[in-house]
């Protein structure tokens, strides 16, 4: 049975990983996976979308390791933080969710220098487009986002099946690892990260997203810079 937590309350996830831990006796690994995203460009979003995302998928990650690694340090465990491609791969239309995502990373990185001496490690995951509701929201919501994977070159625009996602978790999890990439290639992406972030890159990316402008239409048609699914979840709780 699990227990439901809102990751932008401290209090909440502090009496679900309690609720763990009286449960199980102690916690091993936890894994801080919650994410939404926002649509629409910087001139174009809801404010109060682009502040939600930054709650749920930044510091929904500090509430979850705040929560948790007590827990963690006790049994020398495992902490896996969600980040994306998105960490080192800007898109436009999507500002909260690439800084998010890049804090991730950052927040990552320091945990993992401040837990060694007590024998815990930190890894950070780092995905391409993944078949899970966000990415199914965004798809019929905005066509723009549609014929924007369609014009990534190579894996970049491939959005894979979230069982591959999963057990490249579940491989992380047993191994301790400190980079987790799905699919493979998205490791090659983060190394060639100065690349990609370069004034050649930009020209790229903008020639095949020719189209974003369209984008901020869309999203101002939509009437809202989130999917109905991910507002109905936020109000519920």
């Amino acid at each position: 049975v699990g227990t439901v937590a809102d990751v932008r309350d401290l209090d909440a996830v502090q009496a679900a990983v309690d609720a763990g831990v009286d449960r199980f006796g102690g916690l091993d690994f936890a894994v801080a996976n919650a994410g939404v995203g926002a649509y629409g460009s910087v001139l174009q979003v809801d404010p109060e979308a682009f502040r939600t995302v930054i709650d749920v998928d930044l510091v929904g990650v500090f509430h979850t390791v705040r929560a948790t690694l007590p827990a963690i340090i006790e049994r020398r465990g495992y902490l896996l933080l969600v980040s994306s491609m998105a960490a080192y791969l800007p898109m436009p239309g999507q500002a909260s969710y690439n800084a998010a995502k890049a804090g991730v990373e950052q927040f990552a990185n320091t945990v993992r220098l401040e837990v060694a001496r007590h024998g815990v490690g930190v890894g950070s995951a780092h995905m391409g487009w993944i078949d899970t509701p966000l990415i199914r929201d965004a798809r019929a919501d905005l066509p723009a986002f549609d014929r924007m994977l369609t014009a990534l070159p190579g894996p970049l625009g491939k959005v894979h099946d979230v069982d591959e996602c999963a057990a490249a978790f579940v491989r992380a999890l047993g191994r301790r690892s400190r980079r987790v990439y799905v699919p493979g290639p998205m490791r090659t992406a983060a190394w060639a990260r100065t690349l990609i972030t370069s004034a050649v890159a930009d020209r790229i990316v903008l020639r095949a997203l020719a189209h974003a402008p369209d984008a901020d239409g869309q999203v101002a048609a939509l009437g809202r810079s989130m999917s109905a699914r991910v507002a109905a979840l936020l109000t519920e709780r």
